[in-house]
């Protein structure tokens, strides 16, 4: 049975950034990353963006090049899919049953598309952005597509409508709720990404839900709930993913929607730890109760805890949480969490395509969505950090610099 002082599963940001961190910490035991896709770990984010569109290809985003990982001796067991994790013995079990003995293990899974539960959602044509290989079969079948589904009004949703009409496709987004985003952000920035779309021809309708998908082996369309069929050639289904953790919790772990895991990213079973967009934690920046965070800096800065924890730094994780989205010419970036958000600033003006969203909470800013507003997002990050109370008056009025209040 081969053995390794840290075993990663997961080949995504996270579990190539826990290597990274252990090696640029000093470790010199041995490292393995398994990834159940056959590609060396690669950015996830370009995939409904860039990659999507074909302004980019798949090596300009590789995380690392190929030989880096052979450089600092870090094997990379791919196509594999752990599907048993013995905490008793400190042993993992593959979908081939083959055995791996480890001093740590570090789940970084990430999770897998929510798929449709209605007839249909298994056709050809109907897709989800997720892998390399997903938007690669997404991409095979676009010559032949003259109209796609989006459903789902979240980033990814909005991302791959923007991607498709950059490819001059017809675009219907299909959102259940009343409006897009309405799960991370306030009405206002919803608004103003719903009448963007538009103005680019996406064709957005809220407030439908899904009866099923039409067609034999190939879908011809979507019905809707109120039974009006919309065809299509394609279907693109972007409605959040679930957390792969299933063999951590059948070990034993605590959580659910994810592995719960505490500030130097620790499970409840002994030598393993959780990190990125499958780890439930607690945020200093969110609200009461343990969360999940799908994103980038969240997976990064969690991998390097980990990775500082098992080398025996006693750090903990308290990283402000940051996004960023590109739409069209509009770049979005986010800093904070606006949940429980009790008023909306709006500073700027959303009509010269250049504005920041600010949420406060008890007259405390805590979280800024920025527009093509570089400066605020950079400036607008201590006002988060720091727990800042400032004058709603003096937030909206764009001839003072958010830098003057945090340097207050």
């Amino acid at each position: 049975m081969k053995r390794y002082d840290v075993l990663i599963v997961g080949a995504g940001h996270a579990g190539a950034q826990a290597a990274i961190s252990l090696r640029h910490g000093g470790f010199d035991g041995s490292i393995a990353i398994f990834g159940d896709e056959p590609e060396f770990p690669y950015e996830r984010p370009p995939l409904s963006k860039e990659y999507l569109a074909g302004e980019k290809s798949f090596e300009k985003i590789l995380i690392r090049p190929p030989s880096y990982w052979e450089d600092q001796s870090i094997d990379l067991i791919l196509s594999a899919r752990i599907d048993t994790v013995n905490p008793a013995a400190n042993i993992v079990v593959t979908a081939d049953a083959k055995q791996y003995e480890y001093g740590h293990l570090i789940w970084a899974t990430g999770g897998a598309p929510r798929r449709l539960n209605c007839s249909g959602h298994d056709l050809v044509g109907v897709h989800t952005v997720r892998t390399r290989a997903d938007v690669d079969r997404l991409r095979a079948e676009l010559e032949d597509v003259r109209t796609a589904v989006v459903i789902g009004g979240g980033y990814i949703g909005l991302e791959s409508a923007a991607a498709l009409r950059k490819l001059g496709k017809n675009v219907i987004l299909l959102e259940a709720l009343n409006r897009v985003l309405a799960r991370v952000a306030g009405e206002p920035l919803s608004r103003f990404y719903e009448d963007e779309h538009r103005a680019h021809g996406v064709d957005i309708r809220l407030g439908i839900g899904i009866e099923c998908i039409e067609g034999n082996d190939k879908v011809t369309g979507v019905r809707t709930i109120t039974g009006q069929t919309i065809e299509c050639e394609m279907v693109i289904v972007g409605i959040g993913i679930v957390p792969a953790v299933g063999p951590l919790l059948a070990a034993g772990a605590a959580g659910g929607n994810g592995v719960l895991v505490d500030a130097q990213c620790r499970t409840s079973l002994p030598a393993v730890f959780a990190v990125g967009d499958c780890a439930l934690h607690h945020n200093s920046y969110g609200q009461d109760g343990p969360i999940r965070l799908e994103s980038i800096q969240n997976a990064n800065d969690q991998a390097v805890i980990a990775a500082k924890s098992i080398l025996g730094e006693a750090v903990l994780y308290n990283s402000v949480p940051w996004f960023w989205s590109n739409q069209y010419d509009l770049r979005l970036q986010t800093v904070g969490l606006s949940t429980g958000y009790d008023k909306v600033i709006i500073r700027g003006n959303p009509e010269n395509h250049s504005f920041s969203t600010i949420y406060l909470r008890d007259g405390y800013v805590i979280a800024l969505d920025c527009v093509n507003a570089t400066k605020d997002y950079a400036h607008g990050r201590r006002l988060v950090t720091d727990h800042m109370r400032v004058d709603p008056e003096l937030l909206s009025n764009t001839s003072i610099a958010l830098k003057s209040f945090a340097d207050r």
